[in-house]
Parts: structure tokens; sequence; C-alpha cells
């Protein structure tokens, strides 16, 4: 039986959910609506004294879940690697300095490469920074994106060859993020979660909605309810391995960003409780 959700404890919102708002209001926000689960978005730490933005964090009693994001690391271009990798160092000193456990990583892709080889140059890549995240104490979250982003965005694009990788390494800073989004037609979905998390790879579930028709396939994400996704079933899934972490609303969309987000946040709030 799929449960239905009753409190907020376990709900996480990412900063990139509510786009308008800086970091100062999405804290003051979330924290005025009950919410305390934030992911952070590295555009809103632009400008930030680090040190301040932990004060925010922990003056209004936010639990920061993780900091996106790394990753991007393959390229035929070597200077374009060499700059991924130092841009990762950074993020792991933003993610230390906000109280961040751990970074999602959209790992990259190049099109003027194989796919094969875009993997290989994730490898080599999460390799030259797990050092220095092991040293921090800050886990990487290897997200799958769809197939539809395999060009551009992730050559990482099902949990299975997510999982692949983790067990590369075979170390507990090294896991999977799994997201809704893009991996809910995925029909191994069920047992690759199971795997996962028999790993103890499972870092992070983020959750959001496929929208029937879909207008943008970045910028239209919907909230839970509103598309095809069977959120429940998948959370249920997640939940069934012994997962306690937080469920993260990670929806880009301009429709909703259009909006007053303080009512937006309230439509959040239902949607979490009632679709997820």
């Amino acid at each position: 039986m799929i449960s239905k959700i009753e409190d907020l404890s376990k709900l996480c919102v990412h900063t990139l959910t509510t786009r308008p708002w800086n970091l100062e209001e999405c804290v003051k926000n979330y924290a005025a609506a009950g919410i305390h689960g934030i992911t952070i978005w590295r555009n809103v730490l632009e400008n930030q004294n680090l040190q301040e933005a932990r004060k925010l964090l922990d003056g209004y009693q936010m639990q920061v879940v993780s900091l996106a994001r790394g990753g991007f690391f393959p390229s035929v271009d070597k200077r374009k690697r060499e700059a991924a990798i130092e841009d990762n160092l950074w993020a792991i000193e933003q993610a230390a300095a906000v109280g961040a456990p751990s970074i999602v990583l959209v790992c990259g892709a190049d099109g003027g490469q194989s796919l094969e080889k875009s993997r290989e140059q994730i490898a080599e890549g999460i390799v030259k920074i797990l050092p220095a995240a092991r040293e921090a104490g800050v886990k990487l979250s290897i997200e799958p994106l769809h197939p539809m982003y395999a060009g551009d965005r992730s050559a990482i694009n099902t949990l299975c060859q997510a999982n692949d990788m983790a067990e590369r390494f075979n170390s507990e800073w090294v896991g999977v993020a799994v997201d809704v989004y893009h991996l809910w037609w995925d029909p191994t979905l069920r047992t690759e979660i199971q795997r996962c998390a028999a790993n103890n790879h499972l870092f992070a579930f983020h959750v959001c909605d496929w929208n029937v028709p879909t207008t943008d396939f970045l910028n239209d994400r919907g909230l839970m309810g509103d598309g095809c996704i069977n959120v429940p079933e998948i959370r249920s899934w997640v939940e069934e391995t012994g997962f306690s972490g937080y469920n993260e609303v990670e929806i880009f969309s301009d429709k909703y960003w259009a909006t007053d987000q303080k009512m937006y946040l309230e439509k959040i709030k239902n949607a979490y409780l009632n679709n997820t």
C-alpha cells in the first residue's frame, strides 16, 4: 500500500525551484512555510560571503540537504576538462562552508565524442576530486539524466549506468541521486533502486512531475500530481529500501517562476502532502 505523506518534516525544496528568490528570500520564506530542508543551487551563492550564508541558514534552522551542482567533466578540450576539475573543487569548498553533506553531480557530455569517451572522462573527473571531497566530508551524488540530455548534459542516462559508475569507486563518498523526472520511464527502476540502496549508494531522492503535453524539456516540469509520473509509487520503492532522507522538490518551470512565489510555495506544500 502506498502511504500518503502527512507532515513536512522530510520536505526539501531546491532554491532553483523558487528561482526568482535569492538565498535570503528562500531561507526566510521556506522557514515561514514550515519547510526546513533546502538544497542550495550555486547561483544563489554568487557574491555571497559563505560564512554569512551559513549563519543565515543556521539562524533559521535550515537543514542543507545538498549543493547543486557539480560535474560537467567531459570535453574534447583538455583545458575545459581541467577547468571543470577546478570548478568542482570550488563546489566542494562551498558545500563544506554552508554545511551541505553532498554535491549533486550533473556529470556532463560532449557531443563531439562518443558517450563511452564521455563516461570515461566522468570517471576520471571523479577520481581527481574524490580526495578533496573525502577530506571535506562531502559526498558526491551521481545524478542520471533523461536520455534526451545525453548529447550535452550527461552521458549517465539510466540508474543502471549510475550504479555501475558508483560501484567502480566502491567508496562511501560516491553514490547516486534518484530523480523521478529523469527515471520514471525506466522498466528496471525498482530493481535498480534496490541495487543502489543495497550498496549504500542511495544518497538523494528528487521529485516533480512530467507534464503531458510538455512545452519545454528543461523548464516545463510540473508539481507532483500535474502530470503522468506515479510519484507515490516510486517514493514507496525508495522508502521500502530503508531510505529515510528528504524528498527534494526540484522543479524548473517558466510557468511557476512567473507566479507569486509565496503562493507557489503553498502549492508545493499541498502537492507534496497529497501527491508524493
